[in-house]
């Protein structure tokens, strides 16, 4: 049994030690916002933030999470209540496609956390890594950008929902 703390949550599952982080979240916990992209870490989609870190969970072991923090998209804003960097994508119209958006804005959420005042430098070492098909690299700076801009508003208060339960959605529905 691995007990780690997922969305603000204590989590524990059974899985074999070895299962990549990314198919206990979605398999096992059906939280389905994080993607499967390439399988080698090396895309991006399947970013979560692991003890503030954003991490590729498709080669990232169960076993390696034991008594860590794991936040998932569905733990950075939810449809009743966008996080402020989630409020600038949508003002700033980044989403195409959107399969790359979760791993984006887990990577995006990583950086304004420790950088509230990012310069593009900043931003493109941060982001690179994540690959977005559709080519709204320009768009994801300027809501990184924007998002920031609010932040430092907010006195740099980076907005994450504790926990979220994409199960309330479709009980309410």
């Amino acid at each position: 049994m691995i007990s780690f703390e997922l969305n603000g949550k204590t989590t524990e599952v059974s899985a074999a030690p070895d299962t990549p982080l990314l198919w206990v979240v979605r398999d096992h916990l059906k939280l389905k916002g994080s993607k499967f992209g390439c399988g080698m870490g090396l895309c991006g989609a399947c970013s979560m933030l692991v003890d503030g870190e954003s991490t590729r969970t498709c080669v990232l072991p169960l076993a390696a999470i034991q008594g860590r923090k794991v936040t998932t998209i569905e733990g950075i804003g939810n449809p009743d209540m966008l996080s402020t960097l989630q409020s600038a994508w949508v003002e700033a119209s980044v989403a195409q496609c959107g399969y790359c958006q979760s791993g984006q804005l887990v990577s995006a959420t990583a950086l304004l956390s420790k950088n509230s005042n990012p310069s593009d430098n900043d931003i493109d070492e941060a982001m690179s890594g994540n690959i977005c098909r559709c080519g709204t690299y320009p768009n994801i700076k300027k809501a990184i950008k924007q998002a920031a801009k609010n932040l430092r508003k907010d006195n740099g208060q980076l907005q994450i929902v504790a926990y979220f339960d994409p199960n309330s959605i479709q009980q309410e529905a």
